[in-house]
């Protein structure tokens, strides 16, 4: 069978091949050929070379990158995979690299920089999906408690800790046969990450004789990762909010030219110790200090002091889990399905699975060390034996589904305090499971396509209650709290009173922050500004903003009086437009960061529905910005039935190339809440006239 690319209306490849290697072979050729400057820049980040490449304002990610050793962590990785998986992987490398030999690696980002691509190594997939899964997990959160600790005392930190959500806003769903129109089982989600131009995942199709299978796949990396249709099986992701990434404190020294760390049983040689030169676009090159002691990389300090070492599954075990990738491909069932990720390590994943026998399944895939409990709260010491990881991983839950199931990065689909700290509210969980229940047996995919879209709000309950607290106020601030309580509290992009809600609240963050007790949580934290997201401390305000409500009075917190100065600052200010009017979509492109302004492809100013505990988790940051960058990067329903009424969207396109008519082609669907159909029959595609070979 010759290998061939065919694409659907909007775009989508289909890619058909003989084997498995050459269909690896086809999906890298074709997604360097239609995401080639962004598979490009997640490679330079991998290996720390961004700055070499777009200048000084790479270095913070550049540094963190060759300390904590990612590029050698997918090297690692990638030589102890089993032959065939290797085999597959490279096979995907020469796919990319044959579009380089061919001349398909163009790109608008490349020529506005004037920089080029350049052949990738074998683990280079592996580094790629380290890039971005390596600050997905729990770490930095522990840099935050350490601040808080320092800045307010040791009592302050269960008041940012309980129930927070970090960084949650993915939701998955699944209902068995006998709850569906059809009689089999239906599946849906919609995973949340940062908003990233392109899109972080590529819609995509693999067939060969072996397996036929639809999904999502991180552009550079083989295979459907975390969402995808067999045609008999079908699975789901959400981020199971485990804690599996531990900080070390470390005490470290130089003996006579060899760095020693003390560790448990004394002081002992580190395990790496080394300088490496980061060059520098425009500047003079830095020389980076990389030490590896036996707990992990050291990410921040040195022997001077404050030196903070990282562990991971990924670098402990020597495995990313790219050993489950080809098998979820060969997937014919559920259980198939759940074998494939007994191999799964990390990021730690709640994962939903239905075949079409009706089998539908629950479980949590990955690796999560046993260790001390204290390990997920803050940076332990190094040089205790209390804290060492055992050796041991975790048992992690995994139950069959006799009707319904949702994963909303909840502690209860997460395997609650055996695996983590902290979870999403379960305001989703709740709300989605509600819907399904209102709705009662017969449920079909335009049914549960509805529930992706709504958009109360479930921290509202706790902000109302607050607003009924009988305090002082204007004229003007009465009418706006009366007006609020009567409010449905429902975040649609067309409610004026949803916008006048999300300024009051953005005022009573911030009133909050400047509080006596909380605002010296504003001192500098003293860490690298590449952790400024996990530390800045009105967002932090905002994310705690329940928690604060119901604990901060008896922390001494005037929580009453900031709703009331918030109540006052609004009412004097111009009349609050719609919710849409602010809350936008902000997309994330890598140019932003890097190099004079106006460089970055954009697109249409899009004003969205939903927000941070909504169903409809379009997040934004209140008392920072109302935009949105940071949301449901795919939305999709699986039928299990007839994987032809499956149905899919991403934010922005296909394409790349923003002048590729798929580049945002999905843009007004996907703010609508539409989905587009999946396409599996060939005839209705189109070849395209190439031979990638």
């Amino acid at each position: 069978m010759p290998s061939e690319i065919f694409r659907d209306p909007w775009g989508i490849p289909h890619l058909r091949a003989g084997s498995p290697d050459d269909l690896s072979f086809l999906q890298g050729y074709n997604a360097a050929t239609d995401r080639s400057w962004q598979i490009e820049m997640e490679r330079w980040r991998s290996e720390g070379r961004t700055a070499e490449h777009l200048g000084a304002d790479g270095l913070d990610w550049d540094r963190f990158a060759r300390r904590v050793r990612l590029d050698d962590t997918a090297r690692r990785c990638f030589e102890n995979l089993d032959a065939d998986s290797r085999r597959w992987c490279a096979s995907y490398v020469d796919g990319v690299n044959r579009a380089l030999e061919s001349g398909r690696r163009d790109a608008h980002e490349f020529r506005a920089t004037e920089t080029a691509p350049a052949a990738w190594e074998p683990w280079t997939p592996l580094g790629v999906f380290l890039v971005h899964h390596i600050l997905f997990g729990t770490f930095p959160n522990k840099l935050w408690r350490e601040h808080v600790a320092a800045t307010l005392g040791e009592d302050a930190v269960s008041l940012f800790s309980i129930e927070a959500p970090v960084w949650a806003g993915s939701n998955a769903w699944a209902a068995a046969g006998n709850l569906t129109a059809s009689g089999s089982p239906l599946i849906a989600g919609d995973p949340h990450r940062l908003m990233e131009l392109p899109g972080v995942y590529q819609q995509v199709r693999l067939a060969c004789p072996e397996f036929d299978a639809v999904g999502l796949a991180f552009p550079g990396v083989p295979g459907v990762q975390h969402f995808g249709h067999t045609g008999s099986v079908a699975w789901a992701v959400t981020n199971a909010m485990a804690d599996y990434q531990d900080l070390f404190r470390e005490r470290l020294r130089d003996d006579d030219g060899v760095m020693a760390a003390l560790g448990p049983n004394g002081w002992e040689p580190v395990h790496a110790h080394h300088q490496e030169k980061i060059l520098v676009r425009g500047a003079a090159a830095e020389t980076v200090e990389v030490i590896e002691t036996a707990r992990g990389p050291v990410i921040a300090g040195g022997a001077d002091g404050g030196a903070l070492s990282l562990r991971t599954p990924a670098r402990a075990a020597g495995s990313l889990g790219f050993e489950a990738l080809l098998p979820l491909l060969r997937s014919r069932s559920a259980g198939d399905v759940e074998a494939a990720l007994d191999a799964w390590v990390e990021p730690v994943n709640c994962v939903l699975v239905a075949d079409s026998s009706g089998d539908v399944r629950q479980l949590v895939a990955g690796k999560v060390p046993v260790r001390s409990r204290q390990n997920r709260v803050r940076p332990v010491p190094g040089w205790s034996a209390e804290h060492e990881w055992t050796g041991g991983w975790e048992k992690l839950p995994r139950a069959h589904v006799p009707a319904l199931a949702v994963n909303a990065n909840d502690r209860g689909s997460g395997g609650g305090d055996q695996l983590g700290l902290e979870f999403a509210p379960a305001h989703r969980a709740r709300r989605i499971r509600h819907l399904l229940e209102d709705h009662g047996p017969g449920l079909d995919a335009d049914a549960v396509q509805r529930i992706h879209v709504d958009t109360h709000l479930g921290s509202w309950p706790a902000l109302r209650k607050l607003l009924q607290e009988p305090v002082a106020l204007s004229s003007a601030a009465g009418d706006l709290r009366k007006r609020l309580l009567l409010w449905d509290g429902h975040m649609d992009g067309v409610s004026g009173d949803a916008g006048a809600f999300a300024a009051w609240r953005s005022a009573l963050v911030l009133a909050l922050a400047r509080t006596p007790t909380l605002l010296p949580l504003a001192a500098p934290h003293g860490h690298s500004p590449l952790f400024g997201p996990w530390l800045y401390a009105a967002s932090r305000v905002g994310f705690a903003l329940e928690t604060l409500i119901a604990d901060g009075p008896a922390a001494g917190i005037d929580v009453a009086g900031a709703a009331r100065e918030a109540l006052e600052e609004v009412a004097m200010a111009a009349p609050a437009e719609t919710w849409g009017s602010s809350h936008t979509v902000l997309p994330l492109h890598a140019l932003d960061d890097h190099g004079p302004r106006g460089l970055a492809p954009t697109v249409a100013v899009t004003g969205l529905s939903g927000d941070t505990g909504c169903v409809l988790s379009t997040e934004s940051l209140p008392g920072v910005t109302d935009r949105s960058f940071r949301g449901p990067v795919a939305r999709y329903v699986w039928d299990l039935r007839d994987r032809a009424a499956s149905r899919w969207i991403v934010p922005f396109g296909a394409s790349g190339n923003p002048d590729d008519a798929h580049f945002a082609s999905q843009l007004p669907l996907w703010a609508a809440g539409d989905l587009i159909p999946v396409i599996t029959d060939w005839e209705q595609l189109t070849k395209e006239n190439h031979d990638p070979r």
